[in-house]
């Protein structure tokens, strides 16, 4: 069995100041997150069920009560972002700097020697898959060749088509 939430006096005070002057959804869930368990007796399962929110965030919307009532000052929690990144994204640009250069001079960009200079760089072991999604990230696209040569000329290849020798015979009986 889990063991009873305690709310201060203070809490309660800040709870209701939030829900007064709520100007947001999240502020007013906040502070019904502290009211409702008070007066009402419920659970934070109960609570989180009422507000249409999920247990976790019922806790953490009592917690960030909890430290404004203590006196501390909790920074605000930022969502999302790259969390796990290799390179910040400048760094990124930097780093692909020099192959933009050469696949600019009409060189082919390939993915090995990339994905080696990354490790080398990181000073350790990176998954290819990794050097795919940076090279996605800035605009980089997997490009095929073309069903024709840019320096194609039609006219030529009409001309050719009309007056080239025949190159096939017929095959007599005797060859089949």
């Amino acid at each position: 069995m889990a063991r009873p939430a305690k709310h201060t006096d203070e809490m309660v005070q800040l709870a209701k100041q939030l829900v007064d002057k709520a100007k947001t959804v999240n502020d007013l869930r906040a502070g019904l997150t502290v009211m409702i368990p008070k007066f009402c007796n419920a659970s934070n399962a109960q609570t989180a069920e009422l507000l249409g929110i999920g247990v976790a965030t019922v806790v953490r919307m009592k917690k960030q009560i909890r430290d404004q009532a203590a006196g501390k000052k909790a920074p605000k929690q930022q969502w999302g972002g790259r969390r796990r990144q290799n390179l910040a994204i400048e760094q990124e640009k930097e780093f692909l700097a020099h192959w933009v250069d050469k696949a600019a001079e009409g060189g082919v960009l390939v993915v090995p020697p990339l994905h080696e200079a990354l490790e080398k760089r990181l000073g350790r072991k990176v998954a290819a898959s990794s050097v795919y999604r940076m090279l996605a990230r800035h605009g980089w696209r997997k490009v095929e060749p073309d069903t024709c040569h840019p320096k194609r000329d039609p006219d030529a290849q009409a001309e050719f088509k009309k007056n080239s020798a025949k190159q096939w015979r017929k095959l007599s009986k005797k060859m089949l």
